[in-house]
């Protein structure tokens, strides 16, 4: 049975009221109060004369009040779903009762407000209500409709500012485990000793708040400085987390002189054994420079190749293979290509290359990403500033926000001192 008082204009609000213990109805038009949002009640109560009482308590102080009665636990769990008002609950239902029944409803009705009403010899029942997570109670026989109607308002306002807490309380959560997802996706690089001068950079799609699986790192070690950059396939915090594992695991394998050529098959392992489904592949680069010289090696998993910015831009050839993971034991060839000293090598996630290439429908692709890097650079911008000067630049053909997160890590080359 449904009692609802809906406003058709500032001045009016018709009350359509069914007769209690009868099948008809009346309608009432009537001034309210006060303007403002009208209180969304659930009256869970049996007694047909208790119900009526709380209709005429609420019409003695005119509150602006939609009400929907039901006489048992089975009629109001229809209603549960996405309520945000008021539930006034009676204890003792034909089909529950005492606090088993106000767990549920606390349950089901997540976001609504609980009043419960008790009977005068049931007061502790009240006392337990509250400490079981009831915002307020009351007495029936000793409510008038001032004290209802505040008890209403002020248990509706407690219930928001509870969520508004939770919330805040995730929101914090969630950024914490965000600084320490990011922490592990993108380290402080090991290149005390390397002829590489370092530029990171990380800036999140606008899909997501949270870090992706988007990892880079470089190490320098006996003499040879490995770069390796890599984004792992889907977007979340499983993803992230499996990237954090990744970088960690080739950091392990370089510092534990694990040889060049063992490196990826050896992080593979670390992948296949770590993904939560097998179709979870991650795309990757290697780079590898002996100090001292100007030839690089480079190994490539269904990544974007690398640029070298010297005297313009130049992608680096290397033969395209499926990502870490799609084809295990399959590796690819090292290839070399020419880093002289003074150039910048630019390695970069795909979601710099994914935006779109201004109002056409292709994508940037690496040749559009070469074609914007050159007209930045020829604008004076230095390798410092380029990063975030190069996204900016993609946001504004993409038209807004990247999708994707993008990662991105220059190594100028320098002479040793």
């Amino acid at each position: 049975m449904d009692t609802s008082k809906t406003g058709h204009d500032p001045a009016a609000v018709t009350e359509t009221r069914p007769h209690v213990g009868g099948d008809s109805v009346e309608t009432v038009t009537e001034t309210p109060a006060s303007a403002g949002e009208p209180v969304e009640i659930l009256l869970i109560e049996d007694d047909a004369q208790d119900a009526f009482l709380v209709e005429e308590l609420l019409d003695e102080v005119a509150l602006d009040a939609n009400i929907t009665w039901v006489a048992t636990l089975a009629d109001a769990r229809k209603h549960f779903s996405g309520f945000r008002g008021c539930v006034l609950l009676d204890l003792n239902l034909p089909d529950a009762s005492g606090i088993e029944l106000l767990r549920e409803v606390l349950t089901s009705a997540r976001s609504a407000a609980v009043v419960v009403l008790t009977g005068l010899d049931d007061e502790h029942e009240g006392i337990e209500a509250v400490a079981t997570g009831a915002q307020d109670y009351l007495v029936k026989g000793q409510v008038d409709g001032s004290l209802l109607a505040r008890s209403l308002r002020y248990s509706i306002q407690r219930r928001r500012s509870d969520e508004h807490a939770r919330q805040l309380r995730e929101a914090e959560m969630y950024a914490r485990e965000n600084l320490r997802l990011e922490r592990g996706l993108l380290p402080q690089l090991l290149l005390d000793h390397s002829p590489l001068n370092p530029r990171s950079f990380y800036r999140p799609g606008r899909k997501r708040a949270l870090v992706g699986g988007d990892f880079f790192d470089a190490v320098d070690k006996d003499g040879v400085t490995h770069i390796i950059i890599g984004d792992v396939s889907g977007h979340g915090p499983d993803e992230a987390a499996l990237g954090v594992c990744l970088r960690i695991g080739w950091r392990a394998l370089v510092m534990g002189g694990v040889a060049e050529e063992a490196l990826l098959p050896a992080l593979e392992d670390i992948l296949v054994s770590e993904r939560a489904q097998e179709e979870k592949y991650a795309t990757l680069c290697q780079v590898s420079i002996d100090n001292g010289t100007e030839t690089a090696r480079v190994r490539l998993f269904g990544h974007p190749p690398p640029l070298v910015i010297k005297d313009g831009v130049s992608e680096v050839s290397a033969t395209p293979r499926p990502p870490l993971g799609v084809f295990p034991d399959v590796h690819p060839p090292v290839e070399e290509f020419s880093f002289p000293r003074g150039s910048t090598l630019m390695l970069y996630t795909d979601g710099l290359v994914d935006a779109y290439d201004g109002e056409t429908p292709r994508r940037l692709g690496v040749e559009g990403l070469s074609r914007i890097l050159s007209s930045v650079l020829a604008e004076g911008t230095s390798i410092n500033d380029l990063p975030e000067r190069l996204v900016d630049e993609a946001e504004r053909y993409n038209g807004g926000p990247l999708q994707d997160d993008v990662a991105m890590l220059l190594l100028t080359h320098e002479d040793l001192q």
